[in-house]
C-alpha cells in the first residue's frame, strides 16, 4: 500500500502474515484520508496515494497499462521488463525472498514488455499523473548481458516518447562495456543488487545468484561508477536475511567510499516464497543501521535527492534517507511513525485500496505491520 505519512510517501505491506498480526490499524474515509490507530488511540494522519489515471488505459495492442508498468510510491513508474528468471523455477537456485513469478502466474502482468509499450505508458503516466522518473528492473535471462540489452532498448523506447530519467537494474553483465551502451541508450542511473553480503547468507538466501561473487559485484560497481558517476549507482541491501549488522555496515562503508548508494531495506517476507515465515528485522535493528549509514552518505555527498532515478531517489521502501542529515544523531523512537516498510521485490508493493463508496462510512484497512521507524516521514 502506498500512503503519505507526515509529508513523505511510504510503502506499507498489508498482505503479509506479519501485517495480519499487527496492532496498527488504518481507518480510511471515502476520500482516501484517515488516521493510524493502535489500541483505539490515534497516532498519525495518513492518506492513500490515489490510483493513477493511466491505469484506466490500454496500449495500442490492447494490453492494460497496469500490466506493463505500475505506479510505485507517488511519482515513480516501475516495470519488470522481463518477468521470468533463469533461477526462479529451480528451488535450489531461486532467491528465497523473490516473488517475480507470482504476478505473471496470476495474469497481472506480461512476460516481456516491449520498448514501444513502455514508451507509450511512460508518456501517459507523466502527462496524466505527474510521474517524474522510471525504474526498470528485470529477471535474469540466460544471455551473458544479464538483461542489459533489453533494458537498454526499453530505456531508448521511453526516451523516444518522454523526457524522464530512467534507472535500470540488473545483475553485473559479463562484459562491462554494457554500462556504456546502457548510458548511451538513455539509462541515467544503475542498480545492481547485492541483497546480502556474507557468503554463507548468500548461499542460503539466494543460492543461484550467490554464484556471482561479492568480489565480482564490486568490480562491476567500480566500472559502473566510472560511467554513470558517483551517486548514480546503487545496490539493495536487505536486512533480515541473516547478515550481521557489522557485515552490513562494513559493506555500506565500502560502497559509499566507491560512490555507490547502499539502499538498505528491511526484509518483507512475501507469502508464497520460501522466506514467507522468516521474521523481519526489528525496528531497533533498522534504526541502528540507518543512524550509522545516513550521516556517512551525507558526508560523502551521496544524498538520495541527488540520485536521478530509481529506488534510492524514491526512498519509500526504506527509512534511510531520513537519516542523511550530516552529524545528526537518530531521534528517539516515535510510536506515531512506526512501520514495517516493503521492498519492491513484492508483486503487491503498490496496491491501491479503494475508499468506501457509501457517504460518511469509514472503511477498515487491514492492519499495518509494526516495527520500523520511518525517520524520513518526520524529516520532510
Amino acid at each position: 500500500m502506498a500512503a503519505t505519512l507526515r509529508g513523505a510517501t511510504v510503502m506499507i505491506p498489508i498482505h503479509t502474515d506479519q501485517a495480519a498480526a499487527s496492532p496498527f490499524v488504518a481507518r480510511i474515509g471515502r476520500d482516501g484520508a484517515g488516521t493510524v490507530e493502535r489500541d483505539g488511540r490515534e497516532l498519525a494522519p495518513i492518506a492513500l496515494v490515489k490510483a493513477p489515471r493511466f491505469y484506466a488505459l490500454s496500449t495500442k495492442d490492447g494490453i492494460p497499462y497496469p500490466k506493463i508498468a505500475l505506479l510505485h510510491g507517488a511519482d515513480v513508474l516501475a516495470s519488470t521488463v522481463l518477468q521470468t528468471c533463469i533461477r526462479y523455477t529451480e528451488r535450489d537456485k531461486a532467491c528465497t525472498f523473490c516473488a517475480i513469478g507470482q504476478s505473471l502466474a496470476a495474469g497481472r502482468t506480461t512476460a516481456k514488455k516491449t520498448p514501444e509499450q513502455l514508451g507509450e505508458v511512460a508518456e501517459a503516466a507523466a502527462r496524466l499523473d505527474g510521474v517524474r522518473h522510471v525504474t526498470l528492473t528485470t529477471g535474469t535471462p540466460r544471455s551473458p548481458d544479464r538483461g542489459a540489452a533489453h533494458l537498454a532498448d526499453c530505456a531508448r523506447g521511453i526516451k523516444a516518447r518522454v523526457d524522464l530519467p530512467v534507472q535500470a537494474q540488473c545483475e553485473p553483465p559479463d562484459d562491462f562495456a554494457w554500462f556504456e551502451r546502457m548510458r548511451a541508450a538513455g539509462v541515467d542511473s544503475l542498480g545492481m543488487h547485492l541483497e546480502a553480503v556474507e557468503d554463507e547468507v548468500r548461499a542460503a538466501a539466494m543460492p543461484g545468484k550467490a554464484e556471482v561473487s561479492v568480489a565480482r559485484y564490486f568490480e562491476a560497481f567500480e566500472a559502473a561508477v566510472r560511467v554513470f558517476g558517483r551517486g548514480q549507482v546503487s545496490t539493495y541491501l536487505i536486512a533480515g536475511l541473516g547478515d550481521a549488522p557489522s557485515s552490513l555496515l562494513d559493506a555500506s562503508e565500502r560502497l559509499i567510499a566507491m560512490g555507490v548508494y547502499p539502499f538498505l531495506v528491511p526484509l518483507v517476507p512475501i507469502p508464497g516464497t520460501p522466506a514467507a515465515d522468516r521474521a523481519p528485522p526489528s525496528g531497533d535493528f533498522m534504526r541502528a543501521l540507518y543512524a550509522h549509514i545516513g550521516p556517512l552518505l551525507a558526508r560523502a555527498g551521496l544524498r538520495s535527492n541527488d540520485v536521478k532515478a530509481g529506488c534510492a531517489r524514491c526512498g519509500a521502501c526504506s527509512g534511510l534517507s531520513g537519516f542523511e542529515a550530516e552529524g545528526r544523531a537518530a531521534a528517539p523512537p516515535d510510536t506515531g511513525a512506526a512501520w514495517t516498510i516493503t521492498s519492491e521485490s513484492s508483486d503487491d508493493a503498490s496496491v491501491q485500496l479503494p475508499a468506501c463508496a457509501d457517504a460518511g462510512h469509514v472503511s477498515r484497512v487491514p492492519p499495518l505491520a509494526p516495527g520500523h521507524l520511518l525517520r524520513r516521514a518526520r524529516a520532510v
